[in-house]
């Protein structure tokens, strides 16, 4: 058995030896490696064009993911419970609810997206996790008893809903 670490231990000694070359420092390199790089100076209407695209992309995300307003929809109130059908493909549509509390709520969701993060939906604050099959609708009933924002998520957080109750 104590054959192995001797193998292993020349077999390292010896690559070590064949790498090192005492000929050759890293003083006596070549310039001409170091020097590969050259400043390339860039007209000025460029310079300009890029920073204002830049700015321009930079704000179109923010109106995209902060200040853009959701479109809000109001569930529709049949046989006692309020029912809207919420399809989930990237994303939730709609992605605000309007329910009035103190009634059952019946969300359908919808799922078209294969995406496994949109395989499952969680309700936090009603305790309620629901896995949404590709192509089926899946119900999910709550009773909001105060007035209050609640969110639904996906099942990495990613995909965010709100269900507002009055």
């Amino acid at each position: 058995m104590q054959i192995k670490p001797k193998i292993w231990s020349s077999i390292i000694g010896l690559a070590l030896v064949l790498g090192i070359n005492p000929n050759l420092t890293a003083m006596e390199m070549p310039v001409s490696q170091t020097n590969r790089f050259r400043k390339v100076e860039q007209p000025l209407p460029l310079k300009v064009f890029v920073t204002l695209g830049g700015l321009g992309l930079i704000s179109l995300e923010l109106w995209w993911f902060i200040f853009s307003k959701k479109a809000t929809k109001s569930a529709e109130t049949r046989e006692g419970n309020q029912e809207i059908t919420i399809q989930v493909n990237g994303g939730y549509e709609p992605s605000q609810v309007l329910v009035q509390a103190g009634q059952p709520v019946k969300l359908k969701f919808f799922r078209q997206d294969s995406s496994s993060c949109l395989e499952k939906v969680l309700l936090p604050d009603f305790h309620i996790a629901a896995n949404l099959p590709l192509n089926q609708e899946t119900i999910v009933e709550f009773t909001p008893q105060t007035p209050g924002e609640y969110q639904f998520t996906c099942g990495m957080n990613m995909f965010r809903g709100i269900v507002k109750a009055q």
